[in-house]
């Protein structure tokens, strides 16, 4: 044997040799890939044909390991809609400061801002909404862990502004149609492919009602509507499933909400974030946020985000000033809170803010408003 031949290092067999990351088989460089943080994919899928595979199209290897490790990572649909566009764009956001929003496909269906929005995992469920002023029987689905859309199982009625909640197993909508549709309320079961959706007896008189916002807590559906809250109970008797919701939820319950730990939060006139304790039927109001966060006058959306109270507003941003033109370019910034909320003597709620960070949205015209705001798990 030459003394060249024995000092040369072998060659990665083939067995051994992988598509990813070629000098470990693909196992192993699936465990790698799996500890970087969701961030990184997008820029990680343009190297390879191989990693745009594992990432994009088939990246069922890499979240079993990424579970696996335990690092699933809450993230943060958000949706805008230019001044100039009835549809809204997506975006996702790291609940950590300092990491960009990552664009997301326009959905197929060009819907409003009217579409309900709901997420189940890792999917976000967009329903109805309205297409040139008519409303629309459009499910579009998202796949956060692909980055795109297809399109569900149409709705039996056209809706916009509807109730959309993803309970255990299904998905379920109410209002936003004409009342007497005998499709007023219904649900799609997500655990097969080819379900349809199934009509849910509701009375009559509740129909009449326009439905601001909807949130499932203590197993039940709530929805506040225009003339009084709604709650359903899937668990219950067709006779008993519908009620009216407490005259105290309802009369504190202002749009937007959020559900964590069992307690639902929302805001009250004065910009002031409380929430609101099924069990003691009371609202109470999240003390020590005062000095660290702005009074919601304008509104804010809310959203659970891994146990966390996350809070996201728009704010007033100026660019630096060109260079070329010396004009200050206006763009679109939002800024985000996650907070921590535990009770105290006597029912009282206190809240830390964990982390707050500004996003800009560089790309976004001047002028666009937050439409959505949901939770996935990635």
């Amino acid at each position: 044997m030459s003394a060249a031949g024995s000092t040369s290092s072998p060659e990665p067999s083939e067995a051994v040799r992988g598509s990813l990351i070629p000098v470990l088989p693909d196992d192993l460089a699936v465990h790698c890939i799996a500890r970087l943080p969701r961030a990184a994919h997008p820029a990680l899928a343009l190297v390879s044909r191989a990693l745009h595979a594992l990432l994009c199209r088939h990246p069922e290897p890499l979240l079993a390991a990424r579970k696996r490790l335990g690092l699933s990572d809450p993230h943060v649909l958000v949706s805008l809609r230019p001044p100039s566009s009835a549809s809204p764009l997506f975006f996702l956001l790291l609940p950590q400061p300092g990491w960009p929003p990552l664009p997301l496909p326009t959905p197929p269906v060009p819907v409003s801002s009217s579409s309900a929005a709901a997420a189940a995992g890792s999917r976000l469920f967009l329903v109805g909404g309205s297409v040139d002023g008519v409303p629309a029987p459009s499910v579009q689905v998202l796949d956060a862990r692909t980055r795109s859309w297809s399109v569900g199982p149409r709705l039996s009625s056209p809706r916009e502004f509807a109730a959309a909640v993803a309970l255990p197993g299904a998905l379920f909508v109410a209002g936003g149609c004409v009342p007497s549709s005998p499709f007023w309320a219904e649900s799609l079961d997500l655990a097969s492919p080819r379900a349809k959706w199934a009509p849910v007896p509701s009375p009559d008189h509740l129909r009449e009602k326009w439905i601001h916002g909807c949130v499932s807590l203590a197993g039940k559906v709530l929805a506040v509507a225009d003339r009084g809250g709604l709650a359903y109970d899937p668990a219950a008797p067709p006779a008993e499933a519908w009620a009216p919701v407490s005259p105290v939820l309802d009369m504190g319950w202002k749009g937007r909400a959020a559900v964590v730990g069992g307690i639902l939060y929302s805001y009250d006139y004065m910009g002031q974030v409380k929430g609101y304790d099924p069990d003691t039927d009371a609202w109470s109001m999240v003390q020590g946020l005062d000095k660290e966060l702005p009074r919601f006058l304008c509104g804010a959306t809310l959203a659970n985000v891994g146990g966390l109270l996350y809070l996201i507003w728009e704010v007033k941003w100026k660019g630096k000033a060109s260079a070329s033109d010396g004009e200050v370019r206006g763009m679109v910034a939002v800024e985000w809170a996650t907070i921590e909320v535990t009770s105290a003597k006597e029912g009282r709620l206190m809240g830390k803010v964990m982390c707050r960070d500004t996003v800009v949205f560089a790309d976004m015209p001047r002028g666009s408003a937050i439409t959505h705001c949901v939770a996935l798990d990635l």
